[in-house]
């Protein structure tokens, strides 16, 4: 059966959006913040294109109709989109609605994919799209896209779709993405994702995790930023994903100021995630996975605090845990921390690893093998007791 849908495209140079993140299968948005204050010398209001945040009118064409005008000011320094507050439905749908497929365009595969994630051949264009971008800007004052993400899943999950399903962002050869290639097609492409900043992030997911990296990065990925992030309600907090056969990297990765609640798995490490586009991958081209670090990282309503999996052969090493509180459901029956193949070290944290791979402490002596510590921090181990690094939230 072929669904219809609608489309919200972000084609533009130079655009700031009042708006928030979401990421498919939960809704995020993004907290506004005094200390990012951006000025562009245009600036519009998306009522004036006829939009009504009402959240039963559909207003595509509205968003369409503004950043086709907007664009004009790509060499003029930019231009600012105004989303007041409401509730404003675009690149949406509801299952009676009778739309057609025009308005939900299929196109070709990422060239660093070879074919569609999920289901061979074409995929579904992301509601929010860009490529070849600069200087874009998706921000706001606590509002929240919703993807109505749920939707997707249970479509793909009955068999009911034709084409892969879309992102909720996608922007190509832009700075923003956490992926960068599946198996031989990524590593032929050779596109890394890094130099990646990921702030002020709030939000759930019941199905997937709040924050993953992979399990497609067989391009690359570095030097990851991810900071003030809080997740509720949640099936994972933050999941590194890699298989035999991806070959490629993730090293340089710093997640820190983390308050998850009621998350079912705190952090996870998934070395045998599989699926591969097709037959033609070398099972022997093996991912490294290196130098992550977890900083300042409270929980409480904790199902498993850690389960760190690698590959046999292939150990994903460096891998620390600085000041990480993480309070596990007392009727949990599994172990908080489980670690196969991963070696790191940890120091301050609750409950204790007790792998034998992260039986060292990281000061003094292994500082400089965990990404994203600064002297300041060697500066406060030296003679703190551990309670003045607890977070406040």
């Amino acid at each position: 059966m072929k669904r219809s849908f609608l489309l919200w495209y972000v084609l533009l140079v130079q655009a700031f959006f009042y708006g928030a993140w979401y990421s498919v299968g939960g809704s995020l948005h993004c907290e506004y913040s005094n200390s990012v204050i951006l000025h562009r010398p245009h600036s519009v209001s998306i009522t004036e294109f006829g939009a009504v945040g009402d959240g039963v009118t559909l207003n595509t064409k509205a968003f369409q109709n503004a950043l086709f005008y907007l664009n004009s000011f790509s060499d003029k320094g930019g231009a600012k989109l105004f989303v007041p507050a409401g509730q404003w439905l675009t690149g949406s749908f509801d299952l009676i609605s009778h739309l057609t497929s025009e308005n939900w365009p299929v196109v070709d595969p990422l060239p660093s994919y070879g074919r569609g994630r999920e289901l061979p051949g074409r995929r579904h264009r992301s509601l929010i799209y860009g490529q070849n971008l600069t200087d874009v800007v998706i921000t706001g004052e606590n509002g929240t896209i919703d993807g109505q993400g749920s939707v997707w899943w249970d479509w793909f999950r009955n068999g009911e779709l034709n084409y892969t399903r879309p992102h909720i962002v996608e922007l190509i050869n832009t700075t923003v993405s956490i992926k960068s290639g599946w198996d031989e097609y990524g590593i032929s492409y050779a596109r890394p994702s890094s130099k990646i900043k990921i702030n002020r992030v709030t939000g759930q997911t019941t199905s997937s995790s709040g924050i993953a990296i992979g399990s497609e990065m067989s391009g690359g990925v570095s030097d990851i930023y991810i900071k003030d992030l809080h997740l509720f309600n949640s099936n994972t907090g933050i999941r590194i994903k890699t298989s035999p056969g991806r070959g490629g990297y993730v090293r340089n990765v710093h997640v820190s100021n983390v308050k998850f609640h009621n998350v079912q798995k705190a952090i996870r490490f998934t070395g045998k995630y599989g699926e591969h586009p097709d037959e033609n991958f070398d099972p022997k081209a093996l991912p490294v996975i290196e130098k992550i670090t977890f900083e300042n990282v409270n929980g409480e309503g904790i199902g498993v605090a850690g389960l760190l999996e690698g590959i046999e052969g292939d150990e994903f090493k460096n891998i620390c845990f600085l000041n990480v509180t993480l309070i596990v459901k007392k009727n949990s029956k599994k172990a908080p921390w489980k670690c196969s193949h991963v070696r790191g070290y940890s120091q301050w944290v609750s409950p204790e690893i007790t792998c034998d791979s992260f039986g060292e402490n990281i000061f003094p002596e292994h500082s400089s093998d965990c990404f994203g510590l600064s002297e300041n921090d060697l500066e406060k181990s030296s003679g703190l007791s551990r309670s003045p690094w607890l977070l406040s939230w």
